[in-house]
């Protein structure tokens, strides 16, 4: 639909890097207007993870906490795929991830509607960022849902985006929905201190199929807070289990909406098709989307149908209310941060993603991650270690909204301790 659209402007989380001197590389690839779990729907082909790619590459460890080494992986030290499979990037920000994880860029930005940066930022084994709702300004983001879209940060280690979230944040009198209040900036001591800190793990995020692999690093990483000073405790967030629910009924509602814009008239793909103005509307929509975008619109349109709007929408909308309320319920008992896995299990072949349409998948895919979108609350996915199949394993934080100081201190706390290598390509 926009292949051969050149904006007239510029967003303003790319201006704001412009203005401090940053050097944009280029757009990468992703799924069709954000819409996917792996970076595999887009006009130009999929974007395929470098972890076990065939591909040549060292992993360093970077800390000083351990001792300094590397190891090379050599590509025939385990079985490597034809051009027909490979590993999942993750999505719907594959390509920025991917971007960021061999070296490409120092960071990328990407959009997070429902774990959308910290997704593919837990599948290729970097940091990804989803700022508070509002922190962040949206204006030059091509709305997917709009009271979900956050634009995401996604770089190497917790400082990298931490630096970065303090050159984007901040109101923006172009988009009324960036807060008023000023920003204070994060500031991440070098040696960071998690002692007092209460942290919470949701018994609700413990789901069927999730590997063992995950649930054994879930508690791992919980052990070494508690080892660490912090408070560890179980909690309930009862609402979870509705969250994909909830989420595939607003988002489909908001895109039936947002891409009523996209008519072939005032730019975009337009079909040659010129018979009458309904023609070219059908025409142009059936060319310019593809199946996942075109069904998603249906599924909205459906939604919003005089006899369906109370039914889904509304119904909808008081379920998200109860997500959002879980989340204050446990922050007003004291929790700083909240511990839970980004994906169930580490990247899959793409033969055995396949099995699966984009809409089953998402519903996977989204489970631990989109809750925080719902509420509006700051998150952070982060790498742990490697997986038995040498691919990557992160958790996620989770704080109250504009607490991104805490979630970065507790994220950076951890990363010293377990210096997750970093991939280094041989070209």
């Amino acid at each position: 639909m926009l292949a051969n659209y050149y904006p007239p402007y510029n967003a303003t989380v790319v201006q704001k890097l412009l203005n401090e001197g940053a050097i944009m590389m280029g757009k990468t690839n992703m799924d069709e207007f954000a819409m996917g779990s792996g970076t595999v729907d887009s006009i130009y082909g999929p974007t395929k993870s470098p972890w076990r790619s065939g591909l040549r590459y060292k992993l360093w460890h970077r800390n000083k906490h351990r001792h300094q080494a590397s190891s090379i992986m050599e590509k025939e030290q385990f079985s490597t795929f034809t051009d027909k499979d490979w590993f999942i990037a993750g999505g719907s920000s594959g390509g920025s991830a991917v971007a960021v994880a061999v070296g490409s860029c120092f960071a990328a930005l990407g959009s997070d509607t429902g774990g959308s940066t910290r997704n593919p930022a837990a599948r290729c084994g970097i940091v990804g960022l989803k700022p508070t709702y509002g922190l962040l300004s949206r204006y030059g983001l091509i709305p997917l849902v709009n009271s979900l879209d956050v634009p995401g940060i996604l770089t190497k280690t917790v400082d990298d985006a931490s630096l970065l979230l303090n050159v984007l944040a901040g109101h923006d009198p172009k988009d009324s929905t960036t807060v008023l209040d000023p920003f204070c900036p994060v500031k991440i001591s070098e040696e960071p201190n998690i002692s007092g800190v209460h942290v919470a793990m949701p018994e609700e995020y413990y789901c069927p199929g999730m590997s063992s692999e995950v649930v054994e690093t879930w508690k791992e990483i919980a052990d070494l807070l508690e080892r660490g000073g912090a408070k560890v405790t179980n909690v309930s967030m009862p609402h979870t289990q509705y969250s994909i629910s909830c989420y595939s009924v607003l988002n489909c509602c908001e895109v039936a909406s947002n891409f009523a814009r996209y008519d072939g008239i005032e730019y975009g793909h337009r079909a040659t098709n010129e018979s009458s103005t309904e023609s070219l509307y059908a025409a142009t929509r059936h060319e310019g989307f593809n199946e996942v975008v075109r069904g998603r619109i249906l599924a909205g349109n459906y939604f919003l149908l005089k006899r369906n709007y109370d039914k889904y929408f509304q119904k909808a909308l008081k379920v998200r209310r109860l997500i959002s309320n879980d989340f204050l319920g446990v922050f007003e008992k004291g929790v700083n941060v909240i511990l839970t896995p980004v994906t169930l299990t580490d990247s899959p072949p793409y033969s055995l993603w396949k099995l699966k349409d984009s809409r089953q998948q998402s519903s996977i895919e989204d489970y631990c991650t989109q809750p925080a979108n719902m509420a509006g609350v700051p998150a952070v996915s982060f790498p742990c270690k490697l997986s038995s199949q040498q691919l990557p394993i992160s958790l996620q934080l989770m704080a109250p909204c504009f607490h991104e100081q805490t979630l970065l201190t507790v994220a950076k706390w951890i990363e010293q301790r377990l210096d997750f290598p970093l991939l280094d390509l041989e070209v």
